[in-house]
């Protein structure tokens, strides 16, 4: 018998919600610049103010744009072309630009808890107002900038890393801000690094999930919002579908995912369906977000190369 293959492509699916590089870029430059003068500005009067939580904030501020610039290159390389080396370009980077960041987000909280328990055993006095006025500034800069990128955030695990680090600093300036207004009032001074101590524990839960995840995709394990059962039932539900297997389902970066599956079909192969290529390629990536889609349609379990039909489907 004789094999027949086509293809269909389709990109209307995977843009859709994807920013333009151009406004991510804006919205990159614009964090960077203002977190990276911010943290000069913090460090020099943390050293004057003599405030272990200031100097922390500022560390983490430092960590903040390296992760920045970190997943702001990762966004760009996404929209490299694919080459023959690199056949599915670039767009791995920014998983890898995830898992970086949560490990900084990592070692920035153990870096802030060391500091915060030598303060514990060995107080020191600390400049109040300027603790708190340095602070405010921090919630004002890092705050801003997080909302820049809180939309995307829910989307692409990349960009979400970038969210988190301006949305703990902005944290972790209000904790500071908390500290110095009671250490103002009280004169107790294990408050700040009680209150870096604290943070330290609400940044690695929240940082753990995202460490996770970006691991999982690295391994090339299932993207964690998609349901597999779901998936299979969908491609099951085909009508002439008589069984689906080798089922894989991986991420490509944070933002695309592919699916590669063979079809059983041993009486109506998907290339006589009207719009059959289009039907599947469109629900898979509405549905489930899975954007890059390579199916082989047989005609039994056991079938062979010279004996069966086979076609590959390329959904974009």
């Amino acid at each position: 018998m004789s094999d027949s293959h086509s293809h269909s492509h389709d990109h209307r699916h995977v843009h859709a919600s994807i920013p333009t590089h151009g406004a991510m870029n804006v919205s990159f430059g614009c964090a960077v610049a203002a977190n990276l003068l911010f943290t000069i500005f913090e460090a020099i009067l943390a050293f004057k103010a003599e405030s272990v939580g200031l100097l922390a904030d500022a560390g983490h501020n430092l960590s903040d744009v390296l992760g920045l610039v970190l997943a702001w290159f990762a966004s760009y390389l996404v929209t490299k072309k694919a080459g023959s080396r690199f056949s599915y370009g670039y767009r791995r980077t920014t998983i890898l630009a995830a898992l970086i960041n949560a490990v900084v987000l990592v070692m920035a909280s153990l870096y802030i808890a060391v500091q915060s328990l030598e303060k514990i055993w060995q107080p020191a006095a600390v400049d109040a107002e300027l603790v708190v006025l340095v602070a405010l500034v921090g919630i004002l800069i890092n705050g801003g900038a997080a909302l820049l990128f809180i939309k995307q955030s829910h989307h692409d695990l990349n960009i979400k890393g970038a969210f988190l680090h301006l949305a703990f600093d902005a944290l972790i300036s209000a904790g500071v801000v908390i500290s110095g207004l009671i250490i103002y009032f009280t004169g107790a001074l294990w408050i700040d690094p009680l209150v870096g101590l604290i943070i330290v524990a609400f940044i690695l839960m929240m940082t753990w999930r995202m460490l996770t995840d970006a691991l999982r995709l690295i391994l090339d394990a299932v993207p964690p919002n998609i349901d597999v059962a779901a998936v299979t039932a969908f491609l099951q539900g085909i009508p002439g579908v008589t069984a689906v297997h080798d089922l894989h389902i991986w991420a490509m970066s944070t933002q695309e995912n592919c699916l590669t599956a063979h079809l059983v079909m041993p009486d109506s192969p998907l290339w006589d369906k009207p719009n059959g290529y289009e039907m599947v390629s469109a629900t898979l990536a509405q549905q489930f977000s899975i954007h890059h889609v390579t199916l082989q349609v047989e005609r039994s379990d056991s079938c062979q190369t010279q004996d069966c039909n086979e076609e590959d489907i390329h959904g974009l």
